[in-house]
């Protein structure tokens, strides 16, 4: 890309973005991504508690073990996902729209043919896998006809995640999150209510799949209007082979990666119990809330990148990857303070006494481990755009080795307790490889590295509240106290030292275009 300049096209609604512009169109779609993720986390929030409690330890154990197993085969795509937006990325940047619908359909149908390529044998062999990871004869008969629902809702997810390429290749998160979030919104209520009627866990897994066709249509339908020759019957010949060669490194890493992100489920289910899984997934969805910034700020950056990788636009790329990485260091670290001493009596309320005593440890282990995670999101995403996939095969296939032993023995001697131990310690070290590799692959200065890493020193006041809850006291009006000041604190250094000239006037920006908003709506009340 470093000798094409991006072209414009006549059409404005198809109009590619200008690099001077990609920051911010990296911040909006990131925050139009986090609103589309956070809208049917919340609703989930709300609705998953009547759920636990309707369908009982076992049963819901059962419900998160058939929405586990098709995610175990993420890599059924043939890494077409993300070939998908970084290639049609690339055609877009130069005004090659035909190029770019080529590369869509390329890579539709080959994650059409590996999603069925595992979807059919869960489908046919729902009840033998099941009773391999020890669900009990009494819930056989229901887990089996949900767990073959779960496979085709598998594969039409898999298709809508090449499908929605026009829309991220153009940073129309907006477009994006609205044709996934909405239909992800409603199921947690649909899914409720179908509990509640006596539908069971075959109910759920319904309403999981009539979400996943909602939002198959819709990336559809958007997608063609900004790329009208989107369902063109031709394919893009010349582009298959580099995209089989990119999604081949990405099989081979999500083929490790499936164990390396989930082994430790499957074996606290085997070892232990569902019910204990049930506690474990309690503690890990709470954990990931902690994501949801980043993981919204990574589906902006993968195009983004991908359009900034030659030489020519280095500095623009090298100001969005430390700006990336220091915003998310900047709200990281309140956000996993509050979450760590909001945990105990959140899983109490939320899901129930029994939750609340098994969950809690188990969380602050997953909790450390998530904050290096959350970390490593951008070196993975810069270390994808520059078409590298074969460094996590390499990196993932070594770990693995040694954590599916380390898995198994903290799990045999901790329970739970081992499962989140094992996880935090693998993603601990991937992250700081990750790190080291994306530095190594971008040519990125010691001056931005420098820079990215200082919220850390604000962050040290944070300690205070989490030292007192763990060795004062557990959850007091002194806590409570201690929280606010230190939270203060932290957000006026912040402010004053780790935030450039220009975000601290965009932030001032919004707030003002935030309170003339609540002003109208006030006195339209």
């Amino acid at each position: 890309m470093s000798d094409i300049q991006p072209a414009k096209i006549p059409d404005p609604i198809h109009e590619a973005p200008s690099t001077a512009g990609m920051t911010t169109k990296v911040v909006k779609g990131s925050l139009w991504t986090l609103a589309g993720t956070v809208l049917p986390f919340a609703v989930t929030f709300f609705a998953t508690p009547f759920i636990i409690r309707k369908l009982g330890p076992e049963a819901y154990g059962v419900l998160i073990l058939i929405g586990l197993i098709p995610g175990y085969f993420g890599f059924a795509d043939l890494g077409m996902g993300v070939a998908s937006t970084k290639f049609g990325s690339e055609a877009y940047a130069r005004g090659d729209t035909k190029a770019e619908g080529g590369v869509v359909r390329n890579a539709a149908a080959l994650a059409l043919t590996g999603s069925l390529f595992f979807a059919v044998p869960i489908f046919l062999f729902s009840a033998e896998i099941l009773q391999l990871l020890g669900v009990s004869n009494s819930f056989l008969p229901e887990g089996q006809v949900a767990l073959k629902v779960s496979a085709v809702t598998f594969v039409l997810t898999t298709l809508a995640g090449t499908l929605n390429t026009p829309q991220l290749s153009r940073l129309r998160m907006d477009l994006n999150s609205m044709a996934s979030a909405l239909p992800k919104a409603l199921a947690p209520i649909a899914v409720a209510f179908v509990v509640y009627w006596g539908f069971g866990v075959v109910g759920a897994a319904s309403v999981l799949l009539t979400s996943a066709v909602a939002g198959l249509i819709a990336h559809i339908a958007i997608s063609r209007y900004l790329l009208p020759s989107l369902l063109s019957p031709n394919m893009n010949r010349e582009m298959l082979g580099p995209m089989v060669k990119f999604g081949s490194g990405l099989v081979l890493a999500a083929l490790a990666a499936v164990l390396l992100t989930n082994f430790e489920k499957i074996v606290l289910t085997s070892l232990v119990s569902v019910e204990t899984l049930a506690y474990y997934y309690v503690a890990f969805t709470f954990a990931n809330m902690a994501t949801l910034f980043s993981s919204a700020m990574v589906q902006s950056l993968i195009p983004a990148f991908s359009q900034l990788t030659g030489p020519e636009k280095k500095e623009q790329f090298v100001s969005i990857f430390e700006r990336a990485i220091r915003l998310n260091l900047i709200w990281l670290l309140p956000s996993v303070t509050v979450l760590f001493l909001v945990a105990k009596p959140f899983f109490s309320i939320w899901a129930g006494v029994e939750y609340g005593k098994e969950s809690t440890i188990p969380f602050y282990i997953l909790l450390i481990g998530l904050v290096f995670n959350i970390l490593a999101y951008v070196p993975h995403t810069v270390i994808t755009a520059y078409g590298r996939t074969d460094i996590f095969a390499k990196l993932y296939w070594i770990e693995l080795v040694l954590y599916l032993f380390l898995t198994f023995f903290l799990v045999n001697a901790f329970g739970i307790i081992g499962a989140a131990l094992s996880w935090t310690l693998r993603v601990v070290f991937d992250a700081f490889v990750i790190g080291l590799m994306s530095l190594k692959v971008a040519s990125i200065p010691g001056y931005a590295l420098k820079r990215m890493m200082q919220p850390v020193r604000a962050g040290t006041i944070l300690l205070l509240p989490i030292m007192y809850a763990l060795f004062v006291n557990d959850f007091s009006v002194s806590l409570f106290l201690i929280s606010v000041c230190s939270l203060v604190i932290y957000a006026v250094l912040v402010w004053n030292f780790y935030l450039s000239s220009d975000e601290t006037i965009w932030l001032k920006q919004k707030m003002i275009l935030f309170k003339t908003v609540s002003d109208k709506m006030s006195l339209l009340v």
